[in-house]
Formats: C-alpha cells, sequence, structure tokens
C-alpha cells in the first residue's frame, strides 16, 4: 500500500492511474500474490519521444510494474544510499539540482577560502550514459548490498530475485511505441535502447533506472575520492565537477578517470563537453551559473521560461499557464541572483492577464482576485 501511495503521487490523474484504482483492493491483492509465489514478471513499457531539452527515449512502466519499482526502492533503497558519498545527487529524496548546486557552492567557497584565492574546476560528462550501463557489471554492485541491507534468509532470496527480474527484463521485447515516426528518428542511433546489445541499457523513466545508475556510478565516486583524493567532487547523475588550485592535477584526475571508466564501469566521457578552466568565470551546474558571491539561472533556461509563457497565451488553456507560469517561478527562485529573471517573467504573466505577489513568486488568477474584493 505504501508503494502504491509513493507511485501514485504524481500520477493520480493519468489513465493508467485511475484504471488500476477502479479495483485497487483487488489489483494490489493480485500483484501482491504474484510477488509472494514469485510468478511476477513485468508487463509491457510505453516508448514516447521528448525533445527538450534534446530529443531522447523515455520508457514509462506499466503503472503496476511502477508500484514494484517503489517497493523494491522503499525496501533496499535507504540502506543502500547510506553507502553513497554526501555529494552523490540526483534521484535520492533531498538530493535534487538545489541540493547539488549549494554542495557545489559550499565547495568552491571552502576551495577558495571564500572566493579570496583563486582555483580551477574540471567539469565532465558521461556519454550515452544510461544506454551504455553494463547490467552483468551492475548486478555484480548490487547484489552483495542486498544482502546487506536485507540480511540473510528468504526474505534476501526474494528481494534479490526480484531485484534481478527489474533489472534484466527488457521492454523492447514488448512496446508501445507511441508518437510520429520522424520524432524517433530525431534521436541518434547511439542514443536509442534498442540499438544497443541485451545486457547494455536501462530505460530512461522508472524509478528502478534512477536508483541502479546511482549504484552503478557510486564505483566512480568512490575512486574519485579515496583513489584520486579529490577533496571537492560533486557529481548529479552523469555530470560531474572535480575543485583543485592545480590545474596540472587536475589534468592528470582527468586522464586518470578517463582510462578507469571504459577498465572498470564500460563508459567513457564525452569529450566535446569536458571543461576546464578557473572558477571565478563561472560554473555552469544543474541548470545554474555559480560566480563569485552569486547564483544565477542559465540564461537558456530564463528564455525558455519567457518564451514558453508566452506561447501559452495562445496555445493552452488559461490555468495551465498558471501551473506552468507558477512551476518557472519555483524553479528561478532557487538561485540567489533571480529578482530581475523572476520580475521579466511576472511581467510577461501581467500580459497574460494574470496577478502576481509582490515578491514575484507565485502568479495568480485575476478573477479569482476580483471575487475576492469587497
Amino acid at each position: 500500500m505504501q508503494a502504491y501511495f509513493d507511485c501514485r503521487r504524481n500520477k493520480r490523474n493519468s489513465e493508467s492511474a485511475r484504471a488500476f484504482e477502479q479495483h485497487l483492493e483487488g489489483n494490489l491483492r493480485a500483484l501482491y500474490e504474484e510477488l509472494a509465489d514469485g510468478s511476477y514478471r513485468p508487463g509491457p513499457s510505453i516508448c514516447f519521444i521528448i525533445t527538450r531539452p534534446k530529443p531522447r527515449e523515455v520508457w514509462a512502466a506499466a503503472f503496476r510494474d511502477r508500484i514494484v519499482h517503489h517497493l523494491l526502492y522503499n525496501r533496499i533503497g535507504p540502506a543502500i544510499e547510506r553507502g553513497f558519498i554526501a555529494n552523490s545527487c540526483a534521484c535520492i529524496p533531498g538530493r535534487g539540482t538545489l541540493y547539488a548546486i549549494q554542495r557545489l557552492e559550499a565547495a568552491v567557497r571552502s576551495a577558495t577560502q571564500n572566493w579570496s584565492r583563486p582555483v580551477h574546476y574540471l567539469k565532465c560528462d558521461l556519454a550515452n550514459f544510461f544506454v551504455s550501463i553494463d547490467k552483468r557489471r551492475l548486478w555484480a554492485e548490487l547484489e552483495p548490498r542486498i544482502e546487506r541491507a536485507c540480511g540473510r534468509g528468504r526474505s534476501n532470496a526474494l528481494w534479490r530475485a526480484l531485484a534481478h527480474g527489474v533489472l534484466f527484463h527488457d521492454p523492447r521485447q514488448d512496446a508501445d511505441h507511441r508518437g510520429a515516426a520522424h520524432l524517433r528518428e530525431r534521436v541518434p542511433p547511439h542514443k536509442r535502447l534498442g540499438e544497443q546489445p541485451a545486457h547494455l541499457g536501462l530505460p530512461i523513466g522508472n524509478l528502478s533506472s534512477q536508483f541502479f545508475a546511482n549504484v552503478y556510478l557510486n564505483v566512480l565516486d568512490q575512486h574519485a575520492k579515496h583513489q584520486l583524493g579529490a577533496r571537492h567532487y560533486v557529481r548529479y547523475v552523469d555530470d560531474f565537477v572535480l575543485l583543485h588550485e592545480s590545474p596540472q592535477w587536475l589534468n592528470a584526475a582527468h586522464a586518470e578517470i578517463a582510462a578507469f571508466l571504459p577498465h572498470r564501469l564500460g563508459l567513457r566521457l564525452n569529450d566535446s563537453k569536458t571543461i576546464l578552466q578557473p572558477a571565478a568565470r563561472g560554473i555552469d551546474f544543474v541548470g545554474q551559473v555559480l560566480k563569485p558571491w552569486r547564483r544565477a539561472t542559465r540564461r537558456r533556461t530564463v528564455h525558455n521560461a519567457l518564451g514558453r509563457v508566452q506561447r501559452a497565451q495562445s496555445d493552452k488553456p488559461a490555468a495551465e499557464l498558471q501551473i506552468r507560469a507558477n512551476s518557472y517561478f519555483g524553479l528561478l527562485r532557487q538561485a540567489t541572483a533571480s529578482h530581475h529573471d523572476r520580475a521579466r517573467l511576472a511581467r510577461a504573466v501581467r500580459l497574460a492577464g494574470y496577478a502576481v505577489d509582490m515578491f514575484l513568486t507565485k502568479a495568480y488568477s485575476s478573477k479569482r482576485l476580483d471575487r475576492r474584493t469587497p
């Protein structure tokens, strides 16, 4: 039941969630019995293409399978995540983008003695990360951690078998592909899950894939902290940053990581996205740009926010425009230097006929305000 409530938290209005809820008790009972007797098998997934920020495949598991993902994560996730380093971010409760940029800001302030001395940063990105994950290597990392999280005995065998079934399930064998064919063609072949061997790749879009990816990259985190001796290191999914006063040390660390990843994890760095430069020039990370004494939202994000709110005036329902505007207000206010950006967004929202509070943090319907006026 707890896994069901966790699963439906942001999906209750979806068609699959409503269909499952119509016969909730029977569906949950049937799912429980399948898990208990070992007959559970994942169902078909839905594959569709998103185009923002760039074209990529998303694989959405069936609602009952997502419940199983939450069940598995609730049982083994917290115990395994306690072994992660503090600067391993993304898809961990309390460690989202705001946590990641705040940890990086704290690291920069420590390395620079509060911006009083120069320091360099090395920012790296993993090439084709999710479709390059080797499930066999991942299982070798995951299996002993499940045993430590669940102990020995029948319970351990049950959770180990469930994790193995979820990890090695191939969604390509029974998938419902939706969307126009020309959108699928926009995804490069080397980024398509269907173009990879059976033992490679995790489907983007599932909680289980996000958790498994963190387990996989924990190997890199531990190597960076304990073998390289990187004092200041922050990772968010497949992007990571190292700080050091010596650019020569960072160059050596880059060469060491570039050699370690293919040998140990079967991954490689994306050389076109590798950056080494002084931190004072600004570090672009998780949608914000960190500069001395301030954090600003990435310019492209601000321009996208303004453009989407302006376009929503004509092609979206009024209620959706308000929801979209409030979402962007929440995103922009995470940056410490955001007043100017929020003022620009507020101007666009007011031109669309909505009111904005005096702190420039939320949009309100003008009709709703009129009804409150005596």
